[in-house]
This record gives structure tokens, C-alpha cells and sequence, in this order.
């Protein structure tokens, strides 16, 4: 009993059969298009990729759904339409080679039937007959998931607080220039929070630092919670966070740092771990019952004459007459 044919037979000779051949030994996944778009090979490296057999897809044109759940054309498909300005919708890294016509694409991959997202490199190169006329498409595939994963890790190294899983600084220096330069093109406000935890220097001498930690993971989530999609929160250093509104006005801003403050309030993180712990003492007079943050707010109506440090001065500088009012409070710019 033979197994079913990989490839579509098309004319060409000996020549063209041990083309086919070769294509099917390579440990390389490879697909190849005729000119109506219909899969004329779909070798075994490629089964074993997408989970879905030569025979499932020869001679249709379904074999977009090896690799996303809803329509969308490969890389082959783009060559075959002619259309190139596809190319700059559906890829975010891509290359064209002018002299040979080839194009270079990478992109994340549903693969449906494979059961786990792929990072895929396509590479479609043009067949062309004595004529000059284009005849097929083959697509090479390579599969770089495990270098993608390694590369976001390590960008997520470079951005994230090890401690918090929040932006660390140099995320949120960015972030906040990237948001004024959005803010005055848009004509919008940009607000800023910054969130500093109240005698900390005291809680985490009268818990320790693995204490101090915990507290500082259970305060982020909370800021956290209380974040819009396109909100940014930071560990700003320390125990001091920053949180970025953008297109938020100062009484949106204010009323955002009131949730956060209660919201860490009604985490009731005890200032002392255990009674055999000294008591942490506001001031050195009343004791602290529980862990508390105080919050400076500032909006900017963004323009050239401001500078996003300033944005950053203003929430500071409001940030410490909340601390000198009392703590577990928050105050704004009067």
C-alpha cells in the first residue's frame, strides 16, 4: 500500500521530479504554491510543524488555517497577489529582496491544529518558467519560538523590576517622555501619581527585609488593580512608585490615587509581623497599626515650553506635603 502523495505531479521532466524529491527529504518545512494559489507540495518537515498532513491540503487553498484561526494570507500568498503593501499590515519584521523578488517575513502563528502559538521566519521565493512567467511560490519556514521567548525574557529583564514584576525606571523614563511627546502632538493632558509607602524604613526594620519584600509585592498589586489598559505603574526606587495617566485631568488623577490609597488600606498589612516584633511608630508617636502610602498627584496640559521632568517635580512636591499633612493621604497642586 503506497501513502498519499505529498505533491501535485506537474509537468517538467525528470528535472522538475527530483526538485520535488529533494523538497521532500529536507528537514526544512516547505510549501509550495501554484500560480491559482493551490498547494502543489507540502513536505513531511512541514506536517510535522503544523500538525496537519499533505493530504489534508493538496490541491486547495486552505493552507492559511495550518497557521491562523481566521483568514490571512502567507507570505507566499502576498508574492502571489502582487500585493506588497500587504506585507507592512501583517508582518512587523519583514524584508524585500529587489533583485530576486524574495521576500523575508517573521511573525507570530495561531498553528490551530499544532496546539501552541508559533514564532515563525518565512522566506517565499518566486518560480519562474523559460518565459519569465511566475508558475509557483515556495515558502521555507523556520521555527524560532524558543529565541523569540528568550529574546522577550530578555527585554522583560531590562524593563521589569525583579522584585515587583512592575516597569522598573528606565521603563518608566521612557515611557514618560514616549507619553508627553503622544500628549502634545494630541493636545491632551498627562497626569502622574507618585505612591510612597508610609515609614517604611521602620516596617522594614521591625520585619526584616523578606517582611519589607512581601510588603512591597502586596502594595504593587494593589496599585496595580486599579489601572487602566493603557496606564503605566512603576517601582520609581524604593519604596516609591509612579504611576502615568495618560489623557487623564488632575480630578480623574486624584480620584485614581484615592482608590489606590484606600485599596492599600483595606490590604490591612499589619505594621508589625508578630507581638514579639518592636512596633513601627509614625513620627515616634502613635503607632502604626497597618501599612499606609501617601500620594502626590499632577496633571500637565502638555506643551514646548514644559518639560516631562517638570510633570515629575510637581507630583514629587505634592507627594511631600501629603507625607507632612499626616500620611495616608493624597494632595494635589493647589
Amino acid at each position: 500500500m503506497t501513502s498519499p502523495s505529498r505533491h501535485v505531479d506537474v509537468a517538467g521532466g525528470p528535472d522538475r521530479a527530483f526538485a520535488h524529491q529533494m523538497m521532500e527529504t529536507l528537514a526544512v518545512p516547505i510549501f509550495v504554491l501554484d500560480r491559482s494559489a493551490k498547494v502543489i507540495i507540502w513536505n513531511l518537515a512541514c506536517e510535522r510543524l503544523t500538525g496537519v498532513s499533505a493530504e489534508e491540503v493538496i490541491g486547495t487553498t486552505d493552507h492559511w488555517r495550518c497557521f491562523y484561526e481566521a483568514r490571512r494570507p502567507t507570505l507566499a500568498d502576498v508574492m502571489l497577489q502582487y500585493n506588497r503593501g500587504e506585507i507592512e499590515d501583517l508582518y512587523a519584521r519583514h524584508s524585500a529582496c529587489a533583485s530576486s523578488a524574495h521576500l523575508s517575513a517573521e511573525s507570530w502563528c495561531d498553528m490551530p491544529r499544532a496546539g501552541r502559538k508559533r514564532f515563525l521566519a518565512a522566506d517565499a521565493t518566486p518560480v519562474f518558467d523559460d518565459d519569465g512567467e511566475l508558475t509557483a511560490v515556495v515558502e521555507t519556514l523556520r521555527d524560532l519560538t524558543d529565541e523569540k521567548q528568550a529574546q522577550v525574557a530578555l527585554e522583560q529583564l531590562a524593563t521589569r523590576d525583579g522584585l515587583t514584576g512592575l516597569a522598573n525606571r528606565r521603563c518608566f523614563d521612557d515611557t514618560l517622555q514616549a507619553e508627553w511627546t503622544r500628549a502634545m502632538r494630541a493636545r491632551q493632558p498627562l497626569s502622574l501619581l507618585m505612591v510612597d509607602v508610609d515609614n517604611f524604613k521602620a516596617y522594614n526594620d521591625a520585619n526584616g527585609h523578606l517582611g519589607g519584600d512581601e510588603c512591597l509585592r502586596r502594595i504593587a498589586g494593589a496599585v496595580s488593580s486599579e489601572m487602566r489598559a493603557n496606564d503605566l505603574v512603576a517601582r520609581y526606587g524604593g519604596e516609591e512608585f509612579a504611576v502615568i495617566l495618560p489623557n487623564q485631568s488632575l480630578k480623574g488623577a486624584a480620584i485614581v490615587a484615592e482608590r489606590i490609597r484606600r485599596r492599600v488600606e483595606r490590604l490591612q498589612v499589619p505594621a508589625v509581623a508578630s507581638v514579639h516584633c518592636r512596633p513601627a511608630f509614625d513620627d515616634g508617636a502613635t503607632p502604626m497599626r497597618q501599612v499606609t502610602v501617601s500620594i502626590g498627584a499632577a496633571t500637565a496640559l502638555v506643551s514646548n515650553e514644559h518639560s516631562a521632568s517638570e510633570l515629575v517635580a510637581i507630583a514629587d512636591a505634592a507627594l511631600y506635603r501629603a507625607k507632612h499633612l499626616g500620611r495616608n493621604r493624597i494632595s494635589i497642586p493647589g
